[in-house]
């Protein structure tokens, strides 16, 4: 067993990030390694393949300036661990987590592997317990509980941006019907690939929040290699808070296509067979090794949720990335671009939503009483509606009977005053009233036309 550095100078071949030794003895998958360049510029790296004594280093980092002569590489027998400590609560880092918000680095207490560890099921605890959102169409309809994966799947071009920057803002944990928010209740914020507007407009959605907060972003700019790390970091960061120290954490990661895409071009960096797509054969389980660090320990009063968002290429919910996710998750928020273009904010499209796990964390003693036979009848009302509107398409509205009239206009009130919020946050209270308020006005109506 190797416990000590190693340091060669036999570069065969310098691709972009890609850089390629030979001779190497006792390497090991995934160990890091300084890439010393001839004017002694350290860049970290990782192993990426190894094929007889030739390996494969990913550079994390700028490469320009390296050269196959001058150029040495350190094996350091050391897989990518996290500094952790509360005092990276409020803090913004990059995908290799360092510190970007011109604050000094903080002093670790301890130092995680970021693969983290695997809970035994025995072990999980019942997701039970209400986060609120400030969304109606989750909070009434499809509600987040602690200890869930639940992701947002949208398609290109939809505000996928503004709902996660509100979500981070307006996030909460409840206590119960009329309860206060959580005191220990943090969010870690993963940012993938992003564009320089988008940072922009993250960035001034963070300065706004008034809950703790711990942010990776990752530029599109950055290494591919970066953008599988982030994740990793971030979850690493929210188990230590949630397990070791009593908090709860949700964790928005946003946009998992990016993180996608990047396991495909390293994939295809180490020449493996691709599968469907061209993505490699193992995304499922990868994606699997980031949802599952969610949840809770029976022992513990700390939980880690997930809310992840990607967008589905071609609008297609059946591509491997979201196909992948739902099979991993529990459940799906989906934004419609019909909605969208009916100005409804958020698009989210109710009927094809689904939580698992709603009915572990509503009713009495979670949100109320009544929560769930709100929920049912909005859901029966509207999608009753929603099947109505096919036939208006075909006959007209002439041709509709005054009680299907009914609930084709619920279907219309039902979108611009209770899924469409523009921007306003809603409590769960004020949610399940809006959601009664509707119900009764349509049925005195049709008590009326009776």
């Amino acid at each position: 067993m190797r416990l000590a550095e190693y340091s060669y100078k036999n570069i065969s071949f310098i691709q972009g990030p890609l850089l390629f030794v030979e001779d190497v003895a006792n390497a090991r998958m995934g160990e890091i390694v300084k890439v010393v360049a001839s004017n002694g510029r350290e860049v970290e790296g990782q192993v990426l393949k190894i094929e007889s004594s030739t390996v494969l280093v990913q550079i994390l980092g700028e490469s320009s300036g390296l050269d196959i002569e001058n150029t040495s590489v350190v094996f350091t027998d050391m897989l990518e661990q996290a500094p952790l400590s509360q005092d990276m609560i409020n803090r913004i880092f990059n995908g290799a987590f360092e510190a970007i918000d011109g604050k000094p680095m903080f002093i670790p207490e301890k130092y995680s592997p970021i693969g983290g560890l695997p809970i035994n099921p025995t072990a999980r605890g019942c997701p039970e317990e209400f986060i609120e959102t400030g969304y109606s169409a989750i909070d009434g309809l499809n509600s987040l509980v602690k200890g869930q994966k639940l992701p947002v799947f949208s398609c290109a071009g939809l505000p996928s941006t503004e709902l996660a920057a509100s979500i981070l803002k307006n996030s909460r944990v409840i206590s119960g019907p009329g309860g206060h928010a959580g005191t220990d209740f943090i969010i870690i914020f993963v940012a993938l690939g992003l564009t320089h507007h988008e940072y922009a407009f993250y960035m001034k959605a963070l300065e706004s929040m008034q809950t703790g907060q711990i942010s990776f972003i990752n530029l599109a700019s950055d290494p591919a290699m970066e953008r599988l790390l982030a994740p990793r970091f971030g979850l690493t960061a929210a188990e230590y808070l949630a397990f070791e120290l009593g908090m709860d954490v949700l964790v928005v990661i946003t946009d998992m296509t990016n993180y996608c895409d990047a396991l495909r071009e390293i994939s295809t960096a180490r020449k493996e067979l691709p599968g469907r797509r061209g993505y490699p054969g193992y995304m499922y389980s990868d994606l699997a090794s980031l949802f599952e660090r969610a949840g809770r320990l029976i022992d513990r009063t700390g939980s880690v949720t997930m809310l992840p968002l990607l967008t589905m290429p071609d609008d297609d919910i059946t591509h491997p990335i979201p196909d992948l996710t739902g099979y991993i998750t529990e459940g799906q928020i989906v934004l419609s671009r019909e909605m969208y273009q009916k100005g409804i904010a958020p698009p989210i499209d109710v009927l094809p939503c689904l939580s698992r796990l709603m009915g572990k964390g509503i009713g009495k003693g979670h949100t109320r009483s009544d929560h769930r036979q709100v929920a049912d009848q909005l859901y029966k009302h509207y999608a009753r509606g929603r099947d109505l509107r096919n036939l208006e398409a075909i006959v007209g509205r002439e041709g509709i009977n005054k009680e299907d009239l009914l609930f084709l206009d619920f279907a219309d009130a039902f979108e611009l005053k209770f899924i469409n919020q523009a921007g306003m946050r809603r409590s769960v209270e004020e949610t399940l009233d809006l959601g009664i308020k509707l119900l009764s006005e349509y049925s005195e109506e049709q008590n009326s036309s009776e």
